[in-house]
């Protein structure tokens, strides 16, 4: 339910002054087109309005230390294939005693601030009849939701993708904050093989901001999600400067869609060579580029960084973030994992009942981990060896 208070709408910027008033100093604007200008903030910025304020808590409690995210929003069919790679028949039940698994693991809460569901699961109850929405709040872990529909070619450009589902997002947020989801993601891929050509980047920018503004009229803080895919051959340099176009052209949309900053959660790739590259970085390395990234590109009102995984290994994702929060930084930078957190406690769980405390306490120590990582306390002892395994897969899809 929507909170009573309002807080006062954050000032939204133009072109021009997004772009350092550069057009400014060539014309000055007319009265009428301030007036206008004026107006039209005031419209846009009035409907978030009475969200503002719960948008800010929501986005606050899961930016809060030593927490990150846990994605499990994988679709059906995705899912389907993690349940094959244990034997498991993908049906219903057996998504169901999955997920219920991984949303009733005992002092979750402690490393967990958000949970990302797919749709049937947001609706879904735990073996035991209980809605996993509320299993999670009471683990005080807010729920979220995905609410894109998928990667599709992207017509006119390098093979490249685009995301869809901005047809019929204003009701389907309303109904899903109305079961208890308060926040959303959209993940949306630039690829670096491919490109990525001009067209691919403005769609994915633009995509991400129209989401992004529907979700908040919705009272959903949304996860922007630009991730760059790690296919490919090329080095680190290369990857940060695709980044930081696409970090540039995904910033200037959401301030001409008046997303207010302080109510949104960025969830981008870290900076690294590609997966077939020759070359590999180290954590430090990684921490460099992509701290260096961030202070370029991201304003300090965002108030968390909820890094994906993107194949890396458990223990790589893990390093890598540990080496990020080795000093002070304006965002929380945190995690938002699936595999990650995920892998080692599937393989424990083999779809066995019997099994279910040891996949629990898995997902537990991967969580800690990360939490650790987050407050850069991490030290990588008593690490197995399934942890070290990649997850890289090469054209993957949720």
């Amino acid at each position: 339910m929507a909170s009573t208070s309002l807080l006062k709408a954050s000032p939204v910027l133009d072109k021009s002054e997004w772009v350092k008033g550069q057009s400014v100093l060539f014309r000055q604007p007319s009265s009428a087109s301030v007036v206008l200008r004026n107006r039209a903030t005031a419209l846009t910025t009035r409907a978030a309005s009475s969200y503002a304020d719960e948008l800010v808590k929501t986005a606050k409690t899961i930016a809060s230390p030593g927490r990150g995210i846990l994605a499990m929003d994988e679709s059906n069919a995705t899912c389907g294939k993690r349940l094959d790679s244990i034997g498991l028949e993908n049906t219903e039940a057996n998504r169901q005693a999955y997920r219920t698994l991984l949303v009733s693991a005992p002092g979750l809460g402690q490393y967990i601030s958000g949970a990302i569901l797919f749709e049937e699961t947001l609706y879904q109850s735990t073996t035991e009849g209980k809605k996993m929405v509320d299993v999670l709040v009471e683990q005080n872990i807010v729920p979220g939701i995905k609410v894109d529909k998928g990667l599709v070619p992207l017509v006119g450009s390098n093979n490249e993708s685009w995301c869809q589902g901005l047809d019929g997002l204003s009701s389907r947020t309303a109904a899903y904050y109305q079961q208890g989801a308060r926040f959303a993601k959209w993940r949306t891929v630039v690829s670096i093989p491919n490109g990525p050509s001009a067209l691919a980047v403005k769609e994915a920018a633009w995509g991400l901001a129209r989401y992004a503004a529907i979700s908040q009229d919705s009272g959903l803080v949304p996860i922007v999600e630009p991730e760059i895919l790690l296919d490919g051959e090329h080095d680190i340099d290369r990857t940060y400067d695709v980044a930081e176009k696409v970090w540039a052209e995904v910033f200037f949309y959401l301030a001409q869609n008046n997303v207010m900053f302080e109510g949104i959660l960025l969830k981008p790739s870290m900076v690294t060579p590609g997966a077939e590259s020759k070359d590999r970085a180290t954590p430090e390395q990684v921490a460099a580029y992509t701290l260096k990234l961030l202070r370029n590109r991201i304003p300090p009102a965002v108030p968390g960084i909820m890094f994906l995984s993107g194949g890396q290994s458990e223990l790589e994702a893990t390093l890598n973030l540990n080496a990020m929060n080795q000093a002070p930084n304006p965002w929380h930078v945190s995690f938002s994992y699936a595999r990650a957190l995920q892998n080692t406690c599937l393989k424990t769980w083999g779809g066995r009942a019997e099994n279910v405390n040891a996949a629990q306490t898995t997902l537990l120590a991967r969580a800690k981990a990360n939490s650790l990582a987050q407050l850069g306390k991490y030290t990588g002892e008593g690490e197995s060896e399934e942890a070290k395994e990649g997850m890289f897969v090469k054209g993957y899809t949720y």
